[in-house]
């Protein structure tokens, strides 16, 4: 891999963590957050939902299997990416491995740089991690290029992840549709940031996508393409700066059309109905999330990565269904008449477990109930 030169992450409260230089040489910005995640970096660092943060791996071996090649599709779909580009504005790591896999086409040095991403390695992880967790998630830089650390921190201080929207950098700027082989439904996905793996479970499931940008009228989309349900997706960022969209959203309410949210879709659907968001203090961000099915009693494993979640007591119209067992925090919420349900966690995975992959069969039995 070579001599890499010296690099840094520097954060809000003054401090600078060194490490060594990959991938492009150049200075990001961004909220810090880490995930838990064993495995998945090509899906991680291609997720819509980190626009905005720089992300710190917290397991220490990163690369060992390469860059898998984009030629491996699903129902025309890259298998191991979730967008057609890196999101995440920088990558921490402890150690950059050489890769040995079959379908790597690139070390991850390699796409880094050709992304125009900068990455650190060599850094303690253990003890960055444990800084945020007692901290709480905090701005930060990533400096791969030799430059004044003092500016870079007056300029931290001066950033806001809080009031940034976020999707609108990640959302399509016009509607993209994806059709399967054998179609039974036709959904409009309000595309606020969609993983490639949902795209995918919905395909699967003989759903034709309408991906919809963030700003567009979801009734009147709904209605224009004689679609059979509507979908809102993840997507990066603060929920409450959406309030425009949580009121599009309530108006199709009334019509009693089939509804799907995860993540910031679930959020969303949460303030259409009034409720009230709170910021996590570290987020929730790993593929070994315990989540309880209030209804089943069962509990399964998660793929999870948000910073937000809903205060359960402000909810109105919607009942919990699901709850974190780290924290209670609310995992899933169900309307009391309506054919709306949304998931906080990821069921899609991409990576993680597919325990939860059911949810989109019960998305399939509400539309297939409407038909």
């Amino acid at each position: 891999m070579g001599v890499h030169k010296k690099g840094y992450l520097v954060l809000e409260d003054g401090s600078v963590i060194e490490g060594k230089a990959f991938g492009a040489e150049t200075v990001r910005y961004g909220e810090v957050v880490f995930t838990t995640a064993m495995v998945g970096y090509p899906e991680s660092l291609t997720d819509p939902s980190y626009k905005g943060q720089i992300l710190i791996a917290t397991n220490p071996l990163m690369g060992t299997y390469g860059v898998p090649s984009k030629s491996l599709k699903e129902y025309g779909l890259p298998l191991h990416y979730e967008s057609d580009s890196i999101k995440v504005e920088g990558f921490v790591i402890s150690f950059l491995m050489r890769p040995n896999h079959w379908s790597s086409e690139m070390t991850l040095d390699e796409w880094l740089r050709r992304e125009g991403v900068p990455g650190l390695y060599g850094v303690d992880t253990r003890a960055l991690v444990k800084k945020i967790r007692e901290e709480g998630v905090m701005r930060g830089a990533i400096v791969t290029t030799e430059t004044d650390l003092e500016e870079i921190l007056e300029n931290i201080r001066k950033i806001s992840y809080e009031s940034t929207n976020f999707v609108e950098l990640v959302s399509p700027k016009n509607p993209i549709v994806h059709t399967p082989k054998n179609v039974k439904f036709r959904v409009v996905v309000l595309d606020l940031g969609v993983k490639f793996g949902i795209l995918r479970e919905l395909l699967k499931r003989g759903i034709e996508v309408v991906r919809i940008p963030w700003n567009w009228d979801i009734l009147e989309a709904y209605y224009s393409y004689n679609a059979d349900g509507i979908f809102i997706s993840n997507g990066p960022g603060n929920p409450t700066l959406l309030k425009e969209v949580a009121k599009r959203i309530r108006k199709a309410f009334n019509e009693e059309i089939p509804m799907m949210g995860i993540c910031l879709g679930q959020q969303l659907l949460a303030l259409a109905d009034g409720a009230e968001i709170y910021k996590l203090k570290y987020g929730h961000r790993g593929i070994n999330k315990p989540v309880k099915d209030l209804e089943s009693g069962k509990a399964f494993v998660t793929t999870q990565n948000h910073g937000y979640a809903i205060v359960p007591e402000s909810l109105n119209e919607f009942k919990v269904w699901m709850v974190n067992l780290d924290d209670n925090s609310v995992e899933g919420i169900k309307h009391e008449s309506l054919p709306i349900i949304a998931t906080q966690y990821h069921p899609e995975a991409s990576p993680g477990p597919w325990d939860s992959l059911w949810v989109f069969d019960e998305f399939v039995k509400i539309l297939e109930g409407r038909k």
